[in-house]
């Protein structure tokens, strides 16, 4: 005969029995759900965490957006516009530097002020630049490279200007070695730069205007529940409302209208700072890329001599985009999303400033080509004769930057209404959800009482 020892026979019991517990409460709780108190209790149960679930997600989505459109006015979109002043000033300064050359001897103060303040500005906006390419190895790698060459450039530039006041010849090719690099390596990393960070600023304009499904599902599935739960409440206690279930209902729909109206009007608005706003700008941007590289292209045909053939190729081929036909002219794809008179008059003052200054380049190369080589340079970069192609370039810059400083303002108001349109909504939602799971509480409270 086998024997259980007394410690086992007083334990095996007890350890069954915790054991056991786990399956002993949910025979309890199926017989509870089995009543109608318990069927009550349930429900309540689960509506109120439903409703409390569903302002906790919708809370954080609406936080989100919110902080993603603020993002873009405070962040964002000045970044990407310090990309592109990055590569305007460059090409300025290499335009500007041959301008200064052209003119022989010491250069006019007005051109060293110009070049200095280009160089100075590039370097205030790679700075800024800088800060915000922290994760994005692309970005890094193109302000790690400008960073790099231009003081190479600069270092360039000046030994051209020193051979250049001696007299040297070999003055020319140290500049043309200085707009090489700037060609080859400083010009293509910024403008590989502000791609980077148009791409992030449009992503980010993607996201604000997105639509929170998620949420906008469970409050759908939150307020189906509660006509559901009122339905079964009817056919139970013949009773036609329920005071509770009524006022969560309404504070969901509440809830659910504004919210709607006002995602609806938030992405409406940010749709429209992407269009009119940060979409024109960077066409204008692209047209002023163009203008810059062919002012530069302009010059070095003068500084090279006779050598610079391939300069006014590129020039003429550049042309096409400024005054070509239809959308392969830059201007007038930005006309085309003008959202203001003042700016459709600003590019189209724009686009005659370019067909001047297509008139005075070729006046330039027929004095060139026949021999007239001072009087070309003096009508390239004089900016004293109003109809020199300086002047003209230069009127046709500004009315481009008034352009695009109007379409960066009509970014931050459509951005700011956008954000302003959200102003209260997160606290909204969360006090919807708050009054919808006492108005449950309350509501399925009344009825189980009827069961004590």
């Amino acid at each position: 005969m086998v024997t259980t020892s007394a410690p086992e026979a007083i334990t095996a019991p007890g350890a069954r029995r915790v054991l056991g517990m786990p399956a002993s409460a949910a025979r309890r709780v199926r017989r509870s759900a089995a009543s109608t108190p318990g069927r009550l209790f349930v429900m309540g149960v689960g509506l109120v965490v439903l409703a409390l679930v569903t302002g906790v997600v919708g809370a954080l989505a609406l936080q989100q957006k919110q902080s993603t459109i603020d993002n873009l006015i405070e962040h964002r979109e000045p970044v990407a516009a310090a990309s592109q002043q990055i590569y305007r000033s460059l090409s300025d300064a290499d335009a500007t530097a041959a301008s200064a050359f052209l003119a022989g001897g010491t250069p006019p103060a007005a051109l060293r002020d110009r070049y200095e303040l280009d160089i100075a500005t590039a370097g205030a906006n790679l700075a800024a630049a800088s800060a915000d390419v922290g994760g994005v190895a692309a970005a890094e790698k193109q302000v790690n490279e400008l960073a790099k060459q231009l003081p190479v450039y600069t270092g360039l530039v000046e030994t051209a200007r020193a051979y250049n006041r001696q007299g040297y010849p070999s003055g020319a090719a140290y500049l043309r070695e200085a707009s090489g690099l700037m060609r080859a390596k400083l010009l293509p990393a910024a403008q590989e730069l502000y791609r980077i960070d148009f791409e992030r600023l449009a992503d980010e304009q993607d996201e604000a205007g997105s639509f929170p499904w998620f949420t906008l599902a469970l409050v759908v599935v939150l307020l189906g529940a509660l006509v559901a739960a009122q339905r079964y409440l009817t056919r139970r206690t013949n009773r036609l409302l329920n005071v509770g279930l009524m006022v969560a209902t309404g504070a969901v729909v509440v809830g659910l209208v504004w919210g709607s109206a006002a995602l609806v009007i938030e992405s409406s608005r940010v749709s429209d700072g992407h269009e009119h706003g940060a979409s024109q700008v960077e066409v204008i941007v692209q047209a002023r890329i163009v203008a810059l590289k062919m002012r530069a292209n302009e010059t070095l045909t003068l500084v090279a001599r006779g050598d610079g053939a391939e300069y006014e190729a590129e020039f003429e081929e550049l042309s096409k985009e400024l005054t070509g036909k239809g959308e392969q002219n830059l201007i007038v794809r930005a006309q085309g999303l003008s959202a203001t008179q003042e700016t459709t008059d600003l590019l189209a003052a724009a686009q005659k400033n370019a067909d001047d200054w297509l008139a005075a380049h070729k006046q330039v190369r027929e004095l060139d080509d026949g021999g007239s080589y001072q009087k070309a340079v003096s009508l390239a970069i004089s900016t004293d004769t109003k109809t020199s192609a300086a002047t003209m370039f230069n009127r046709l810059d500004e009315n481009l930057l008034r352009a695009l400083n109007n379409g960066r303002q009509k970014f931050v108001e459509e951005t700011s209404g956008a954000s302003n349109v959200m102003t209260g909504l997160v606290p909204g939602v969360a006090v919807l959800a708050l009054l919808a799971a006492a108005g449950v509480t309350m509501g399925i409270r009344d009825r189980l009482r009827e069961y004590r």
